[in-house]
């Protein structure tokens, strides 16, 4: 399997690649920015681009689902509650994302958003996890606007994704420290909101944190929801 993780310096974002033994790709959280790096990128590697599909509806930056689309002319996906028409299909907690031999299983993981998913790798070595922004390396999402619940947030934590195999690589959608990867055993051990308990505590440490809005937020969910186009 070939994998790469890409980085999009203006927002902190982590875009995914994967590729089976014929060229068969996925991207994951693909910024639009980017787009003709991506295209050089399969041009160079002899990828076709099966899949590209979005952790949810971001805030921060504007996907690249409807430029990959009109590019490439592969299946856009995002989550049910995201509700956005513009994509080519619409997946749920624990349907299977395929793409030639890649295979990843859908983890409906809302706290960030309502529409927050995570994806776990089930092909090749079946050993990571992308965690889009539910789960951060030593940290986590925000639960602060678009549906959020730091409720939601907790229980996607404990009952879903910090249950995976200790061993299991986290990929996350965004780092502002430098770190790129880490295991869900570390997280368990290290991460600071991975130990908050009760719940109760975890809400008011959520309610407390009084971050400023994302710079694009007023330009990129909207346009998210309509697959990144703006007008």
């Amino acid at each position: 399997m070939l994998f790469r993780q890409l980085f999009d310096h203006d927002t902190w974002t982590y875009t995914y690649l994967l590729a089976d033994d014929t060229g068969n790709a996925v991207l994951i959280d693909p910024v639009v920015g980017q787009v003709e790096q991506y295209l050089r990128l399969f041009k160079e590697l002899k990828l076709q681009l099966k899949l590209a599909i979005d952790t949810h509806v971001h805030a921060d930056h504007i996907t690249a689902l409807g430029a990959l689309r009109d590019a490439t002319g592969c299946i856009s996906a995002m989550g049910e509650p995201a509700t956005a028409a513009c994509v080519s299909r619409t997946f749920k907690d624990g349907d299977l994302l395929e793409a030639g031999k890649i295979q990843l299983r859908a983890l409906h993981t809302p706290g960030h958003t309502d529409d927050s998913y995570s994806f776990v790798l089930e092909s090749g070595p079946a050993d990571r996890v992308f965690t889009g922004d539910t789960l951060f390396i030593r940290g986590s999402g925000r639960t602060d606007f678009q549906n959020g619940s730091a409720r939601d947030l907790y229980n996607s934590l404990h009952g879903k994704l910090l249950k995976l195999p200790d061993t299991m690589w986290v990929y996350p959608g965004h780092d502002y420290k430098g770190w790129t990867v880490s295991t869900i055993g570390e997280e368990k051990q290290h991460n600071p909101r991975a130990n908050i308990h009760p719940i109760a505590a975890f809400e008011k440490f959520m309610a407390e944190l009084k971050l400023p809005d994302p710079k694009y937020m007023d330009v990129a969910v909207p346009a998210n929801r309509a697959c990144g186009k703006t007008a």
